[in-house]
Parts: structure tokens; C-alpha cells; sequence
């Protein structure tokens, strides 16, 4: 099959890899629709993770069924499923707890920019459609195998009060759902940091209610002026920098959290500030089959949006093109359509 594989800082290209098979009863086999780009694969794109020359890179895609193991029951080939990027069983004792990004057998989707991904845990992580869905949905049905999820992961982690002020740090595809998210939520107050015209205008759309481009002292001290002197209730860090968690607590109000799902690079709490303001940190890597149900009725009744983060669509053979635009922040986040 051809997939996006990785070589090297910046080096993407789209190879011819084996297709995956079945080798587990708890497998499935699904023929990608649509993946897409994440911020987090900017990660060893720009060389901070370490590479694996020819790995296959992608994590987030949707689909239909092309084969499945002995041990899945709930699906057939020809359903169009939704493909969350970690994969759970869905009854062991951390998934029945809501934690299924720790499942006990835990998989994750590493094809998911390919015309084929392997599910390991298909039974209890996919999710499908009645019915092939319309064109127009399939942007915000990928959205929900990993960015969605991981904004409303964000907003549930720092406890978003109904009527309360919430704070968004980070405007990346993650960030902007998160802003939807709150808004979903009930937050009357959801402050975006954004310094890019077009992710403040989906921001916007999404719910945000104010947008500081600040950042550092002068973004928190915008913060606290529009809260009053007071602080966030919740604040949202969907970035992962030392710096984006720094400002997450500066402009968290006292006895409030902090939800994080940017995957963290070279962060330091600051403890000590933690302890003396009571601020807590919640967060950690999205369980999206928790969420999936809830999300997947609001994407299907229409009550959101979240593929409206999508800014870019190309055919997989352009795929480095989308590393490119997204790394030079031209792009929020890159659909790729694989139907063609």
C-alpha cells in the first residue's frame, strides 16, 4: 500500500509498504477514507522525537471496515467507522474507569496517512455510522479520532464550570477544540491566546468570546484584566512548551486546574506556585473512546462543528506538502483525502 513514511528531520515521503493483516482475533483492518496531519507528528518532523527511518507516520483516520478477526463481533466489512488513534478493549479495569488511553492492551493507529490501518482492538475501539456518511462530514468525523476528543479531554480535566471563565492556551487544531469544547460546555467566558488572524476567527466561531494575542507577562496580565484580577476558573494548555504551561498558571485563579493534553516537551512545573495558589494539573493523553458516543451524536446532529479546524485538503501524494505548510504555520491542521 502507499503510505507517508518518515526518514528524517523534514524528510517525508510517500513510500510502498506491506498492507497490514490480521494476526490477533481482536484485529481489524480498515481502508482509510480520509487522515490528516497532527500537530504532534510536527514533533519528529522538526527532529525533537527520535525516528526510525521508513517508520510509517499518521495516528488519526477514518474508514471502512476491510476485514476483521474471529473476535469482532460488532463490525463487518463495509461499515464506516470512526478510528480512534489509541486503541482499547473497553473492559478492563482502567478503560471501566474512563482511563482507556492506559487500556490494558492498549494498540495505537500508526498508518492512519495510508490507504490501510491496522486497529488492534477493533471490538472495543471503533466506532461506526448507520449509513456511508455525506462528503461534508467527513472532516468533522476525523476530527473526533483524536482532536476533538482531545480538546473536550482538556476541558473535562481542568473541570470547565457551567458559567464560568475559561482559558485556551495554545490555537492549533487541539486548542480550537478546545474552545469548542468549553463553549459546549456552558463556559460564559472563553479567552482564546492566539496570535493568528485565521485560528482567532475559527476560535471565534467556535465559541471564543475573547482573544488575547499576547503572550508571556503581558498575555496573563490581559488575562487577569478581563477576569477582574481574578483568574480563569479552568484553563485549558494545549501546547506542551515549558512556556505554554507557565502561562497556564499564571492566569489560573486560585484554587482552580489546569487541564493539559499538550504532549509535553521540556516542561518544569512550577510546584511551588502550584502549592501556594492551590491550582492543580489534570490531563494526560486523550481516552477517546470515552468520549466518542457523546461526540459522535453532536458531530451527526449538527449541534458542532470540529472539522471546521481543517484549512487544507490534498490528495496523499502532496503529503509532504502539508508537513511543510502545517510546520510553517500556513496550514492549522491538513486533511488528506484518500478516496481519490
Amino acid at each position: 500500500m502507499r503510505a507517508t513514511t518518515i526518514h528524517a528531520p523534514g524528510d517525508i515521503r510517500v513510500s510502498e509498504v506491506p498492507d497490514p493483516t490480521i494476526t490477533a482475533p481482536t484485529d481489524a483492518i480498515v481502508k482509510v477514507t480520509a487522515g490528516c496531519i497532527c500537530g504532534s507528528d510536527l514533533w519528529p518532523y522538526r527532529g525533537e522525537n527520535p525516528i526510525t527511518e521508513g517508520d510509517t507516520i499518521g495516528h488519526e483516520c477514518v474508514g471502512v471496515v476491510e476485514e476483521v478477526g474471529s473476535e469482532v463481533h460488532s463490525f463487518k466489512p463495509g461499515d464506516f467507522v470512526v478510528v480512534p488513534f489509541c486503541h482499547s478493549d473497553n473492559t478492563c479495569a482502567h478503560c471501566l474507569h474512563g482511563a482507556h488511553s492506559v487500556c490494558t492492551n492498549l494498540g495505537m493507529t500508526v498508518s492512519g496517512q495510508a490507504e490501510y490501518a491496522l486497529v488492534t482492538q477493533a471490538e472495543g475501539s471503533l466506532v461506526k455510522l448507520d449509513e456511508m456518511p455525506d462528503a461534508s462530514m467527513i472532516p468533522s468525523l476525523l476530527a473526533l479520532s483524536d482532536v476533538m476528543p482531545t480538546g473536550w479531554h482538556a476541558a473535562v480535566c481542568a473541570g470547565v464550570p457551567e458559567g464560568g471563565t475559561v482559558v485556551v492556551v495554545g490555537d492549533g487544531a487541539v486548542g480550537l477544540c478546545g474552545v469548542l469544547a468549553a463553549s459546549v460546555m456552558g463556559a460564559e467566558k472563553v479567552i482564546v491566546m492566539s496570535r493568528h488572524e485565521p485560528r482567532q476567527r475559527i476560535a471565534t466561531a467556535f465559541g471564543a468570546t475573547h482573544v488575547v494575542a499576547a503572550r508571556g507577562r503581558e498575555g496573563a496580565a490581559e488575562v487577569k484584566e478581563i477576569t477582574d484580577g481574578v483568574g480563569a476558573d479552568a484553563v485549558l494548555e494545549c501546547v506542551g512548551t515549558d512556556a505554554a504551561m507557565g502561562t497556564a498558571f499564571a492566569v489560573a485563579r486560585p484554587g482552580s486546574m489546569v487541564g493539559f493534553v499538550g504532549v509535553p516537551h521540556g516542561v518544569q512545573l512550577p510546584v511551588q506556585k502550584m502549592f501556594q495558589k492551590n491550582v492543580g494539573l489534570r490531563g494526560g493523553m486523550a481516552p477517546v473512546r470515552r468520549y466518542l458516543p457523546e461526540l459522535l451524536d453532536l458531530v451527526t446532529s449538527g449541534s458542532i462543528e470540529p472539522g471546521l479546524v481543517f484549512d487544507s485538503t490534498l490528495p496523499l501524494d502532496q503529503v509532504a506538502d502539508g508537513y511543510r505548510a502545517m510546520d510553517e504555520r500556513r496550514a492549522i491542521k491538513v486533511m488528506l483525502d484518500l478516496q481519490g
